[in-house]
């Protein structure tokens, strides 16, 4: 196991058929040798992530999670699709070599991609790597280089034309979140109706827009991005497709902000800290924000509608998995408070929209 980017025994209730799995794996991948070691990536919070171990070879196999989910949400050929795609134009990617929604194989729909060796930082930058506050402030901006760079793939070159429909992406994301958000309901969290009719009434005009169409990561942020073991500062991997699209790249920008949280934040936002954005040294979110616009030459001044979209949909996030929790589909411990998160951030966006201007 590599201790860099570890993994756990398999989590109760999340379990895969070890003779069946074997079988299948067998079939689909030849001169495989010995039996699987089934492990776990414990990180994600959405779709399952194990580590398979033969003899001779290792294999990393994504599929959704067990129980009710939303349709979209984990949908394993978007990711399969993206990562093969962006291979040759963004080689940041993990190598993915089969994909089937063929449930009667492993019971749902599944693809299996190459391990990568690298580090995958959670909480706190490692200490091995003795940062200074200069180190992180470089770190940070490799970081959302990376986020840069896969914003300015082109698309008609990587193959991704067909990936998705662009146009009428905001409202889509708008709507398609609060409907989310509403399926999700649990009686201990407010319906935030005021926030969601703010968004809607406000989603950007896309036909006056001079951003590009670009391809949307959807979930980027810190534990996503692996790391070269012998040089932190070069990105080796970007993990989770799931969420990805074609669309508004400064709604992907801020949904990465969402989670960029700085010590001397609101109390809001310091519950949902689980990344180390917050380390002595590391660009605050306004200086990303122009960093970001210097870097790509997008327009970055109207900043109100991303910045409230971006944590309303961690909040929609949150709110899909704490349902679960609540409703006894998941057994994960890490969902117990995500309803009190949920409702401290609504009234963070509540705050941030009496501030605003729009």
């Amino acid at each position: 196991m590599d201790s860099s980017n570890p993994t756990i025994d398999v989590r109760q209730g999340e379990e895969l058929d070890a003779k069946q799995l074997d079988n299948v794996l067998k079939t689909v991948v030849p001169g495989l040798q010995g039996e699987p070691i089934i492990k776990q990536f414990p990180s994600g919070a959405s779709n399952l992530t194990y580590l398979i171990g033969y003899d001779n070879r290792e294999l990393v196999l994504r599929r959704p999670p067990p129980g009710a989910k939303a349709a979209s949400a984990h949908s394993m050929i978007r990711e399969y699709r993206v990562i093969s795609a962006l291979e040759k134009a963004y080689p940041a990617v993990p190598k993915a070599f089969f994909y089937t929604d063929d449930e009667s194989m492993l019971g749902s729909e599944f693809y299996l991609m190459e391990k990568i060796d690298g580090v995958l930082v959670k909480d706190k930058i490692p200490a091995a790597w003795r940062f200074s506050e200069s180190d992180h402030n470089r770190f940070s901006k490799v970081i959302f280089d990376k986020l840069i760079e896969l914003h300015t793939v082109n698309i008609k070159v990587a193959g991704l034309s067909e990936f998705g429909k662009p146009q009428g992406y905001a409202e889509r994301q708008i709507r398609g979140w609060n409907k989310r958000f509403a399926n999700a309901q649990t009686p201990d969290v407010p319906d935030f109706e005021d926030v969601r009719e703010w968004l809607v009434a406000n989603i950007p005009n896309a036909t006056n827009s001079t951003l590009p169409a670009a391809v949307i990561h959807g979930d980027y942020r810190i534990d996503n991005v692996m790391l070269d073991p012998s040089d932190p500062f070069n990105v080796v991997a970007v993990l989770d497709w799931e969420m990805a699209a074609l669309g508004d790249p400064l709604m992907d920008l801020s949904n990465a902000l969402a989670y960029w949280v700085h010590s001397d934040d609101p109390v809001a936002l310091k519950a949902i800290l689980k990344q180390p954005s917050d380390a002595p040294g590391m660009m605050r979110r306004e200086e990303i924000i122009a960093y970001y616009g210097e870097r790509t030459g997008f327009d970055v001044s109207n900043w109100d509608f991303y910045e409230v979209y971006g944590y309303w949909r961690l909040i929609g996030i949150l709110q899909q998995l704490y349902y679960r929790y609540v409703n006894k589909l998941t057994q994960d411990q890490r969902f117990t408070n995500y309803g009190q998160a949920t409702t401290q951030l609504g009234e963070y966006c509540r705050s941030l929209i009496a501030k605003s201007e729009l």
